[in-house]
């Protein structure tokens, strides 16, 4: 064996003017702040969205937006925009940056998956393969929307309980369900010290979903055995997700997740717990959702928050057991495959976010029952990005990013906030049974709504970029769980694009009847180049909404509009040109479809045209106007 000959001293010699630290583009002028700002003024100015003479930073705050909590995120982030609030180390107080000092490193987050078929035989082949490929614990749905209580043996058939953990999710049932997995774990001769899991009692979460449910104090018996006995069981899962699937925000569900901890912690410690222990009990469940940022956020503010909680309470430091789930608001079923991209942000925030578990819905989870693929997908989107991507390679990947750390701070004060106005109107049942809850949530949840209906907020596949030649992805439908009492404190459920898949469905109900769908003709006014990108912004409006459209092509006359639509089939006309035409053409364009026997004209822009029944533009109520379109087509009929 021979080795090259290396020359030592080559090795060995420094230049003599290496610089102690490395600065990057040291030869060009350091850039200010306010060098930026007059920049960014510039550009917005020549936008027009503000004057010439407008005052210094007034392009800036045109860039600023508020997120539905209050909170302005700037375009623009430095070091001089990180908050005073200490962020600690990973694995110490305050926890910002992690509950464990190693993060997931290097083995990664518990990757969990979520079972609720009612057929135990189909769970446990599902939970069996899921165990098999790569998912390390088991999120099983109980009782009523889920396999049945007395089930539980048959659908854990196999599952080596001191191995993979079980979180149990009951809902009315949880007391039994507990009762009957702990008695399974006692006949399988699993030793307590080894038995691993959630026995997912929830009393506070399931009055939010449904307005009933036992008082809080009912989770004291097994509490008290599993203290004793279980060291690595956790008794109480504080969830959010009803809150967020009534449309909560960021900062709600924050401070709702801090109200429902602290009335577990007196009710466990009123029970004759200590508060170490009692908050060893708990789990806390957060939504994880497609805006990833605000995601990485909340789930890092949680764990500043509830280290508050307890050190205001007396108790030792200590991190917070987080499970982020994929946020059912978010998910579809037209084009449901666009949820494999929704579900890999959320994933990706919740990892970066430093949660300890997190699930991935499958794609088709808003349809029905999932498929084996489609479980497989959502098991190999976490494993693509622990294994492949290597984000548990890195403790707090998130840390230090100037946006990031400013807006955990602004969401633990909100949060905070919040928790406060919950604890002053007599505590988190109190809130809920009042309608407290439900009246600051719906206020928010009014507000999403409105930004989908006016396509603020895009959902790929729904109101923007539909497909109306989609296939459809059959599922089983599953049994629903229990919903909302009346003058109780249960929350509505909603996903965003609900409203338009209504519209959606009504257009296909109408396809198989009739064999044709709901059409708008598009009045094309002008050449191809003048009426395109109004034509293209009509169509895809209109077809978020079921509603099929055709063009009259170029055109050079009124006379030729008309005749096109008279070919159409349809009582609905849309004008599309450029405003230049609109002004030449529009007013004997519509005076001559109204001859040509349409009913109801809009016009694409915001042109003042005499005869006009609407407009579409940028930022109008998508939905309101296929409303009026489908009322148009049934006057007709």
């Amino acid at each position: 064996m021979t080795t090259a000959k290396v020359d030592g001293d080559a090795l060995d010699r420094s230049a003599p003017d290496e610089p102690e630290e490395l600065s990057l583009a040291a030869e060009f002028p350091a850039p200010s702040r306010d060098a930026w700002v007059r920049l960014v003024d510039q550009v917005v100015a020549k936008s027009g969205r503000i004057g010439a003479g407008a005052d210094p930073g007034a392009g800036v705050r045109k860039l600023v937006r508020r997120t539905l909590d209050g909170i302005a995120v700037q375009p623009l982030y430095t070091a001089q925009d990180v908050p005073e609030s200490p962020v600690g180390v990973p694995g110490a107080a305050p926890f910002v940056r992690g509950s464990r000092a190693a993060g997931p490193v290097p083995a990664g987050w518990d990757v969990r998956q979520r079972h609720a078929d009612p057929d135990a035989a189909a769970t446990n082949a599902a939970v069996l393969a899921d165990l098999e490929c790569g998912v390390t614990s088991i999120w099983l749905v109980l009782g009523e929307g889920g396999t049945p209580v007395a089930d539980l043996p048959a659908a854990l058939d196999g599952v080596l309980l001191d191995l993979a953990p079980v979180v149990l999710d009951a809902g009315a049932d949880a007391q039994a369900a507990a009762e009957a997995f702990l008695a399974l774990a006692a006949e399988r001769g699993t030793p307590p010290g080894e038995l691993r899991g959630t026995l997912g009692l929830d009393p506070i979460g399931l009055r939010a979903r449904t307005g009933d449910a036992p008082p809080v104090t009912s989770v004291m018996p097994i509490a008290e055995r599993v203290a004793a006995e279980f060291p690595q069981v956790k008794v109480i899962v504080v969830d959010t997700v009803p809150v967020v699937s009534a449309g909560a925000s960021d900062a709600q569900e924050l401070g709702f997740a801090l109200a429902a901890g602290v009335a577990y912690l007196r009710a466990l410690t009123d029970g004759g717990l200590d508060l170490d222990t009692a908050a060893r009990l708990l789990e806390f469940r957060y939504a994880a959702n497609a805006e990833q940022f605000p995601t990485i956020a909340k789930l890092r503010a949680a764990r500043r928050l509830w280290s508050r909680v307890l050190e205001a309470s007396g108790g030792a430091p200590a991190g917070q057991a987080q499970h982020a789930v994929a946020s059912p608001v978010m998910l579809t079923r037209r084009d449901p495959y666009v949820n494999l991209l929704r579900g890999t942000v959320a994933g990706f925030a919740a990892g970066i976010g430093g949660a300890d578990a997190v699930t991935v819905a499958p794609f088709d989870a808003a349809i029905g029952a999932s498929t084996p693929f489609s479980r497989r997908i959502a098991r190999n989107t976490q494993a693509l990005l622990v294994e492949e991507a290597h984000l548990a390679r890195v403790i707090d990947p998130a840390g230090g990013s100037w946006f990031v750390e400013s807006l955990t701070d602004e969401l633990a004060r909100a949060g905070w906030v919040f928790f406060q106005d919950i604890e002053a109107a007599g505590g988190v049942v109190a809130a809920l049974d009042s309608g407290f809850v439900a009246d600051a949530v719906g206020a928010v949840r009014e507000r999403r709504m409105r930004d989908v209906a006016t396509r603020k907020a895009s959902l790929t596949g729904v109101n923007e970029f539909p497909d109306l030649d989609e296939k459809p992805v059959p599922r089983q439908p599953l049994p629903e769980r229990g919903g909302v009492v009346r003058g109780g404190g249960g929350l509505p459920s909603i996903r965003l694009a609900e409203p338009f898949e209504t519209f959606r469905d009504r257009s296909d109900a109408q396809l198989e009847a009739s064999g044709s769908r709901p059409r708008a003709f598009l009045a094309t006014l002008g050449p191809l180049a003048a009426y395109t990108a109004r034509a293209g912004f009509a169509r895809n409006l209109l077809q978020a909404g079921g509603i099929e459209c055709v063009e009259a092509g170029p055109t050079d006359a009124a006379k030729e509009v008309a005749a096109a639509f008279a070919e159409a089939g349809t009582p609905v006309a849309v004008l599309c040109s450029t405003d230049a035409l609109y002004t030449e053409r529009a007013a004997e364009t519509v005076a001559a479809l109204r001859d040509a026997g349409a009913r109801h004209v809009l016009l694409a822009g915001r042109s003042d045209v005499d005869g006009l029944d609407g407009t579409l533009y940028a930022g109008c109520d998508a939905l309101a106007v296929i409303d009026a379109v489908y009322s148009a087509l049934e006057d007709v009929r």
